[in-house]
């Protein structure tokens, strides 16, 4: 059995990995994943990131957005989210947005990972997870970068607010948002 064989075997279906994770269990580890890459065994994601295609009905599976952004920052502390999600809130954005924001304490960026584009900026503090309270204080922070028309949202935040949670709002914005964002959502409680 070839060398490359043994690296195949060694990988799952569908998971992605960072080239030194492989680098044990072959002797000559970038000639076996290149091997491999032009046989279509194994898929190239991005400089040192590689992921065995897992297959469907439909064709290859990509990988998911969270093993890339783990893969890539050798870290699960990170917070992956679009400035998609600002729509959900109704408060007049429509844009839609072809990269994901990642907030982590590491990298800050843009890269493409496996075809996808990413943003990934260092913040302070970001949740554990998202919430409606969190998004908005998170729209507020961005409101300068968003190409929409925010007046709109500025116009709709005094009576969207009062349909969020008031202490968990208070909460976020204490911890997650900038100044102009405290300003605007303290003027909004009225």
């Amino acid at each position: 059995m070839s060398n490359s064989t043994k690296l195949l075997q060694g990988m799952r279906e569908g998971q992605v990995y960072r080239r030194q994770e492989l680098a044990g269990t072959t002797t000559a580890v970038d000639r076996d994943l290149k091997t491999l890459v032009n046989r279509g065994a194994v898929k190239k994601l991005a400089a040192g990131l590689y992921m065995r295609p897992q297959k469907n009905r439909f064709g290859l599976t990509p990988a998911s957005s969270e093993d890339l952004v783990k893969a890539f920052l050798k870290s699960d502390d990170f917070l992956l989210t679009s400035y998609n999600n600002f729509n959900r809130l109704r408060m007049g954005l429509t844009q839609v947005y072809n990269q994901a924001l990642v907030y982590n304490h590491k990298r800050n960026g843009k890269f493409q990972l496996g075809g996808r584009m990413f943003e990934f900026r260092t913040i302070p503090s970001y949740p554990s997870k998202l919430s409606k309270e969190y998004l908005l204080v998170d729209m507020l922070n961005n409101l300068r970068r968003l190409p929409d028309n925010t007046d709109a949202v500025l116009e709709n935040l005094a009576s969207k607010v009062k349909e969020y949670d008031s202490p968990e709002l208070r909460d976020s914005a204490s911890r997650y948002g900038t100044a102009f964002t405290k300003r605007l959502l303290e003027k909004s409680y009225g």
